[in-house]
């Protein structure tokens, strides 16, 4: 019988509806453990490393148990002396012990991945069960109903049931020795498993007396005859004094068999004979089948994990219970899980352990928000390896500070499907043994990609079925299709919940799309059928022009026939030739990443990293009404995740998933795309677009690329992109792999702090022209502005603080550094409240200056004297010719005194009005435009004071000439002044 026949429990083959399922299960009891314990430092059997699989949902212990709304006392460990009391001596009970501990340590040690969320986050905390449903063999095999997420979450679940209550009574009464846990990828079966070790390490699991876990990946690797004591001891030499025990006591003895899919079980007669002696030897298949048989240790329990398309390969008989792992279908226990993971001690990192707690709790806010009122998020955290990967984001996004930041957006996808599908074959059964990423990424990728380049993120079941089924030819490509529909279908692709759109599917996570479509990219998946079909030729004809080799070398020795040579060196033509013309395919998918990397349409939306921290956090303000014409879809992320997954980290752990990216190939690739990448980069990008340059650059993580490409910014604008602090750390990086000097730094409006500023010090100690208006920079900031200016390597010479709170403290710290820097030329602290204190601290330090040659003290409240005192400070400086304080509270007398400046005579010009004299001043429609642009920061109250002022002023002084030609430049300049008071009052400016 085929497979597709067998595995009756995958959908019917024609309707990809009947996935809409979704995680079953809905809002039934559910517990959170709290257990203080500590973790024992040993080591455990290296074979346990196969166990340990994504989706780790854990928390610091404590010491209450909460189950659904009621509170009460934890499981206390219960004294096992009945079972120990009949181990043959003292020695057996240690070695139960050494077993626990080594156990606790092994099953409770996390990913590298995980170390991030900070030292005190182990799987010997606090832990969010997934929803975990009683099924039956029957409700696994038939065909599962069309139903959308909402109306499943509606759906009462009278069937959950604890880990604790697995091998309870059955309804008829019948004591449940086997049962079997299925879920499919990424709803947390093995980090299940591994917090039910260790709760029995720390007697949280009294019911049985010792557990031994075993992995069915690392059984599978097995042929050899092995006897069952003996397999045990190999794996557990701490259980060779207990070992005898097993049969000949009632020991209470849990076996784990996790990821039975990985073992080919045959529980015929004539496949797998019956033995009962623990001590004969037999293929470890054969073990498991007389375990579940209980032909073989009848008193044990067994407790099996695996996907749903392996569930029959265990006859109904031989199953207790059923029970189905659901992942999060309750959003309380999605915001339970976010609360726990993102308010760790130490999450955040070392170096902001005081500020971080507010921006933690807000975070979980705002989150906590979104899942309300964002369904489609929420259907994607029914699975709580989405679930980890929200958190991951997260905590890149807004906690990374190091430089160069220690991971990549790349890097954190290409993790996130190395803890699900690291080792993972789609199908045991199958000889082509693929892996299932390979299929993912030729299969889902594919469908990813034709999404991308159509601009759509929607897919109608005929979109599936035209992507999955029309090149479906043989049985083993059916089958594996089938397990691919019942296994990891929906880990990738869930019912889209938008009104209308409710019969469609999109991707889980909207990045997943575009890195999947960049895999599909990257790996050649994306060939003609010419070029499909002249590789498959070229690799034949190699492989047999090898072989031909040498035949003809030991014919031509005996017959002297001279055109066998020829022959052969023909038949080697085509794979010579086939091979240049696949060295094009590196030139395309070099061609597709930069024609991706600038879209011109996308020039002016936000960078990808809001967008995507928006696609989590969601916006805030009123949201679009369902019936809205919604804007195009956005991709930028896609030309980024090419680029990411060429990194030689990346290449390496897809190599472990069965994805092979050659060296050659991402030479090439980088070769190609360096002449189109760089030339693109010198148009003139908007800042955003600049921004996700920078970023696109950070996760190619090529350094010799990179710098090359640097070299050739020259003026970098940021202005108003939002640098948070892992932007800057990205900007820091890509421009610290050269030391070229940078004509101009534009961070006007981004957001920037003192911590901003410390990631950005050595990149701004290189810029010439430095811009950092609008940025909330106050005295701390000034200080460490201060140490920029007097670094001996420091080159600014243009420094623009405008409408930043530096105040009296902050103008002391830069008249500091006045005294000290010799680069600086031009400097504007325009709007910046330093009143009349701060005005003369810089100009006591002026004097000390030998190379400033502009000051900008514009609209800082100062006096007659203060102004005053800073510009005959200014006549004795040596290179200082102009000063301005125009919109300041300077009186009519300070005004005359100011207008007496002669350049000739005095060495500076003050630009105080529009007016010099009975003439128009030579700057007024400089000061204009200053106030123009300035104007939505200031007080309009007071502008509009002031630019009544300067009206009555210009029309004093047109008064007072009788130059006609003056006459006419006063009233063009009154106009533009009236003008600017006309908009001021109605709100237009």
């Amino acid at each position: 019988m085929s497979r597709a026949m067998q595995c009756q429990s995958c959908l019917p083959w024609g309707s990809w509806m009947q996935l809409r399922r979704s995680l079953p299960g809905s809002t039934g009891t559910r517990s959170v453990y709290l257990c203080a314990a500590s973790v024992p430092g040993t080591a455990g059997s290296t074979f346990l490393r196969k166990i340990l699989h994504a989706s780790s949902i854990s928390l610091p212990r404590g010491s209450v148990r909460y189950q659904g709304g009621s509170q009460e006392r934890s499981v206390q460990p219960r004294s096992s002396g009945h079972g120990l009391s009949q181990l043959r001596n003292v020695a057996s009970s240690d070695a139960i012990k050494k077993h626990q501990k080594s156990l606790s340590a092994w099953f409770s040690h996390q990913p590298n991945e995980e170390r991030q969320f900070g030292p005190s986050f182990s799987l010997d905390a606090v832990h969010v069960d997934p929803v975990i449903r009683e099924s039956s063999l029957e409700e696994i095999l038939k065909p599962s109903p069309d139903l959308t997420i909402q109306n499943q979450l509606q759906q009462p679940c009278s069937q959950v049931i604890s880990l604790q209550n697995l091998f309870d009574v059955d309804a008829c009464g019948r004591q449940v020795k086997n049962v079997v846990l299925y879920g499919t990828v990424g709803t947390g079966k093995s980090t299940l498993i591994k917090k039910m070790v260790v709760d029995w390490c720390h007697g949280l699991l009294p019911r049985f007396e010792l557990v031994i876990p075993f992995s069915c990946e690392d059984l599978s690797h097995s042929h050899a005859p092995i006897s069952l004591r003996r397999l045990i001891t190999k794996k557990y030499q701490h259980l060779r004094d207990v070992v005898p025990m097993l049969g000949t006591s009632n020991l209470k003895v849990l076996f784990i068999l996790n990821g039975l899919e990985r073992l080919n079980l045959d529980f015929r007669l004539a496949g797998t004979e019956l033995c009962c002696d623990p001590n004969e030897p037999v293929p470890p298949s054969a073990i498991v089948v007389n375990l579940l048989r209980k032909y073989l240790l009848p008193e044990a329990s067994i407790i099996v994990t695996t996907r749903p398309s392996a569930v029959r390969r265990i006859p109904g008989k031989y199953v207790g219970r059923y029970a189905e792992i659901c992942g999060f279908s309750d959003t309380n226990l999605q915001k339970m899980y976010f609360q726990m993971r993102l308010s760790q001690p130490g999450c955040s990192g070392e170096n902001s352990v005081g500020s971080s707690s507010g921006e933690q709790e807000n975070l979980v806010e705002m989150l906590s928000r979104n899942l309300e009122r964002h369904n489609q998020i929420a259907a994607a955290c029914f699975l709580p390896s989405y679930c980890w990967l929200v958190c991951t984001t997260l905590h890149f996004l807004y906690f990374t500070r190091t430089v160069p930041p220690s991971q990549t957006l790349t890097g954190i996808y290409t993790s996130f499907l190395r803890l699900n599908f690291s080792g993972e074959v789609l199908d045991s059964t199958d000889p082509t043994n693929i892996s299932m990423m390979k299929y993912v990424a030729k299969m889902v990728g594919k469908l990813a990609y034709e999404g991308v380049m159509s601009r759509k993120t929607c897919f109608s079941e005929d979109d599936l079925q035209q992507c999955f089924e029309v090149e479906m030819k043989t049985e083993s490509e059916l089958n594996l299709l089938e397990v691919f529909r019942s296994d990891v279908f929906r880990f990738f692709l869930t019912p889209c919940v938008q009104p209308g759109k409710e019969h469609t599917f999109v991707f889980t996570i909207p990045a997943m799309q575009e890195y999947l479509a960049a895999l599909y990219v990257v790996l050649g998946e994306k060939k003609t059928l010419a070029q499909r079909v002249g590789k498959e030729l070229s690799e034949v004809i190699g492989k047999v022009s090898e072989d031909v080799a040498v035949v003809m070398s030991i014919i031509s020795k005996v017959l002297p026939l001279r055109f066998l040579p020829v022959l052969f060196n023909l038949l080697k033509i085509f794979p010579r030739y086939f091979s240049r013309l696949s060295s094009k395919d590196q030139d395309a998918i070099a061609h597709t990443m930069a024609e991706e990397l600038f879209k011109e349409e996308d020039y002016y939306n936000d960078d990808v990293l809001d967008q995507i921290n928006s696609s989590i956090l969601g916006v805030e303000g009123p949201m679009h009404h369902p019936d809205e014409a919604r804007d195009d879809e956005v991709f930028e992320l896609f030309p980024i995740f090419m680029g990411g997954i060429l990194s030689r980290r990346n290449r390496a752990i897809l190599e472990q998933l069965g994805c092979s990216i050659k060296n050659l190939a991402a030479f090439e690739i980088a070769k190609a795309m360096k002449k189109t990448v760089i030339r693109n980069s010198r148009k003139g990008l908007p800042s955003s677009e600049l921004m996700d340059y920078l970023f696109f650059l950070h996760e190619f993580q090529n350094e010799r690329f990179t710098a090359e490409a640097i070299r050739s910014l020259r003026t970098v604008n940021l202005s108003s992109v939002r640098m948070t602090p892992l932007k800057c750390s990205v900007l820091a990086s890509v421009m610290g792999t050269t030391c070229h000097e940078v004509e101009e730094l534009n961070l006007t409006s981004c957001n920037l702090d003192t911590s901003s500023l410390r990631i950005l010090f050595p990149v701004l100690l290189r810029c010439k022209a430095l811009h950092l208006q609008l940025n909330s920079l106050g005295s701390d900031a000034c200080k460490e502005i201060r140490d920029l200016l007097l670094h001996d390597k420091c080159v600014v010479a243009k420094l623009r603080l405008a409408n930043n709170p530096v105040g009296e403290q902050g103008a002391q710290y830069l008249a500091e550094a006045l005294a000290g820097n010799h680069s600086l030329t031009h400097l504007s602290l325009l709007h910046t409240a330093l009143g009349d204190r701060g005005a003369e601290v810089i100009a006591q330090h002026l004097a000390e200056n030998q190379h400033l040659q502009e000051l900008n003290l514009g609209y800082n409240s100062l006096t007659d004297a203060a102004a005053l005192h800073v510009v005959e400070v200014a006549k004795k400086h040596a290179t200082l010719d102009k000063v301005h304080l125009y919109f300041n509270d300077i009186s009519e007398d300070g005004k005359q005194a100011l207008h007496s400046l002669r350049m000739d005579r005095d060495g500076v010009r003050a630009l105080v009005f529009l007016t010099a004299g009975t003439d128009v001043s030579d700057y007024w429609s400089h000061i204009l435009n200053v106030v123009q642009r300035n104007l939505p920061f200031w007080d309009r109250e007071r502008v509009r004071q002031h630019l009544a002022l300067i009206l009555q002023d210009l029309e004093s002084s047109r008064r007072q000439t009788a130059n006609p030609w003056r006459k006419a430049k006063f009233l063009r300049v009154e106009s533009e002044v009236k003008k600017m008071l006309g908009k001021l009052q109605h709100g237009t400016l």
